[in-house]
């Protein structure tokens, strides 16, 4: 019988306030908004109708990740624990500034003229050490991990280099699966789940 293959279910967190408004919030902890408690009930009616087996919630520590795990493993019944790896990247002093903000300071090249901001290598080297861990630890098991958009979006790039680059949205749901040594993406960065009419990601 052939083993089941890992799978790993990436979740963004909800949108937040701050999401609406156009500001970096890096390790800011910034709440969920009414917005994104829907959306992650939303996500989580879609596992729950979809009907596939998750081992478990792993997510951020930060509380717009917790709320939006909380809400899809209390949905599922499945087991939540927090990893302070999965949170977002330390912005320095960009965060909590708007684009406008960033583009008067820093100008267009914004992003590597942030001086205390944590780098691409550290942040990788922190997403890429939490899933060697979880995938040794949990082989043929499938987790969903709830983090965050720039954390997500490099450890996506590494894992899978030809994965579409585009901006990963609230409450997006990508699925990865492991094929020998490779990560296969099932699904990327997909919001079937939320109805645009009443949610605004």
């Amino acid at each position: 019988m052939k083993e089941k293959a890992t799978r790993i279910g990436w979740v963004r967190h909800g949108v937040t306030p701050w999401n609406q408004l156009g500001k970096i919030q890096g390790v800011t902890d910034i709440p969920l908004s009414p917005e994104g408690v829907e959306q992650a009930g939303r996500l989580a009616d879609r596992l729950v109708r979809e009907g596939e087996t998750w081992n478990g919630v792993l997510c951020s520590d930060l509380t717009r990740a917790v709320q939006t795990a909380e809400i899809i493993a209390h949905r599922l019944g499945i087991p939540l624990r927090i990893d302070r790896r999965l949170r977002e990247r330390f912005f320095g002093e960009a965060e909590g500034t708007t684009e406008p903000e960033r583009m008067a300071r820093w100008g267009p090249d914004w992003r590597g003229l942030v001086a205390d901001q944590e780098s691409d290598e550290l942040l990788k080297a922190r997403g890429h050490a939490f899933v060697e861990e979880l995938t040794l630890g949990h082989p043929g098991e499938a987790w969903l991990v709830v983090t965050h958009g720039s954390l997500l979006a490099r450890i996506l790039q590494s894992m899978c280099r030809d994965l579409d680059d585009s901006h990963l949205l609230n409450a997006s749901l990508t699925i990865l699966e492991k094929q020998d040594q490779d990560w296969i993406p099932l699904l990327h960065n997909c919001t079937a789940h939320l109805d645009i009419d009443r949610v605004k990601a």
